[in-house]
């Protein structure tokens, strides 16, 4: 079989509209349509999702168990707002789309939240003026974001207590999940497809013949496939290399704090200086905060709650709520920070997919990586993420 390409252009209507509302074509893989995906977070949920809605035989297996990994501990802020250059920014906002569209095929289970984000920074902060320009740049770009002053931010946010306020911005697009929620929902909705799941299942090997993978081993057996999906996250380099594929990773840690259960409070992302919060529809307090470095778990305990002493700063109902649990996410973060996705060289029916902002391109990635693998193409709108990059 021939492989050919999908083109894709910018992002016009008739993209915008193919992604959301995808035609799917009739099954014709190189190999065959058998699909082993290993690590069931975000990533490998929705990929499973979209290859058993095509109909391939997907079993979908994790050491753990669904979103045990990064995504559990994930802030799932659903955005492209500091995404470049603009080709990933445009990644992203397919991403965003495609969220829409899961929220239609499979309904409210999800539990998505839109409102967008309400963000803005004190009159000490030392980069107003480069602050100011990307919300204008992006705005430019077609992003749903405009500057705001302090009576949008006390319109958009009920019992909100503003200090000085530099510069602040509303992006309406935007929007979160309860990140374990939806990759659970995402591989519930695969078995009802009739996707297999299997954990705990560790992979301990693999068998190999003529350039292909044959067969994975692990804990609960071997499995004979046509095609093999690494998803694993942190543990993908680790994976890739008991076939001799490099997935280069670094570290990049991360703090999120979450509260009991409270009263309703937030109806959409609100990000005043020094912390960003939401509260999840269990009426969970989660804050988090992009710029502290972490060095240990009792460090990482002071920091949440140090995140939840800023929060009440900007919201007086929060001056007694403590974080129930602070975790220490470590992203999984490529090299050089752009997603991996695509066929290895060495092992053509191999496919990794690595990347952060998982949660925002989750839907787009399952959507694209079925594509690829079941139709036999390759699709031009991931070219600049292919893992031969790092070769």
């Amino acid at each position: 079989m021939i492989m050919t390409r999908r083109h894709f252009g910018r992002l016009s209507g008739l993209t915008i509209g193919a992604f959301i509302n995808p035609g799917y074509a009739q099954t014709r893989s190189r190999y065959g349509d058998r699909v082993i995906i290993v690590g069931a977070d975000i990533l490998g949920a929705s990929i499973a999702y979209h290859l058993a809605k095509r109909g391939a035989k997907v079993t979908l297996l994790d050491k753990v168990g669904p979103a045990a990994g990064t995504t559990k501990n994930s802030f799932a802020w659903l955005n492209a707002y500091g995404k470049t250059p603009r080709s990933y920014y445009e990644f992203n906002i397919l991403g965003i789309y495609g969220w829409h569209r899961l929220e239609r095929e499979i309904g409210s289970a999800l539990q998505l939240q839109w409102g967008g984000t309400v963000q803005w920074r004190s009159t000490e902060d030392l980069n107003l003026s480069e602050t100011r320009q990307h919300i204008l740049e992006r705005e430019s770009w077609g992003y749903s974001i405009r500057l705001i002053d302090t009576s949008d931010i006390q319109s958009l946010v009920a019992n909100v207590r503003l200090g000085d306020v530099g510069v602040a911005s509303f992006a309406e697009q935007e929007g979160t999940v309860d990140p374990v929620v939806a990759a659970t929902v995402l591989v519930d909705c695969a078995k009802r497809l009739g996707a297999t799941v299997q954990y705990p299942a560790q992979v301990v090997g693999f068998d190999l013949a003529e350039g292909r993978v044959r067969a994975i081993r692990t804990t609960q057996g071997t499995i004979e496939a046509d095609y093999f999906v690494l998803a694993a996250g942190n543990d993908l380099p680790q994976l890739a290399k008991q076939i001799g594929i490099t997935v280069p990773l670094i570290e990049s840690k991360g703090i999120v704090a979450r509260s009991a259960p409270c009263p309703r409070l937030l109806d959409r992302l609100v990000f005043p200086p020094g912390v960003n919060i939401k509260q999840n529809p269990n009426g969970q307090i989660v804050a988090s905060q992009n710029d502290r470095k972490i060095v240990d778990t009792a460090e990482a305990k002071a920091i949440g709650e140090d995140y939840f002493r800023q929060a009440a700063k900007y919201f007086p109902n929060l001056e007694t709520v403590r974080p129930a649990e602070v975790n220490i996410c470590y992203r999984v973060m490529p090299k050089d920070e752009h997603p991996i996705l695509g066929r290895t060289e060495r092992y053509p029916n191999v496919y990794v997919a690595a990347q952060h902002s998982g949660m925002t391109c989750a839907p787009i990635v399952g959507q694209l990586v079925s594509e690829e693998l079941l139709d036999g193409v390759d699709i031009d709108l991931l070219t600049p993420y292919r893992p031969s990059r790092f070769a």
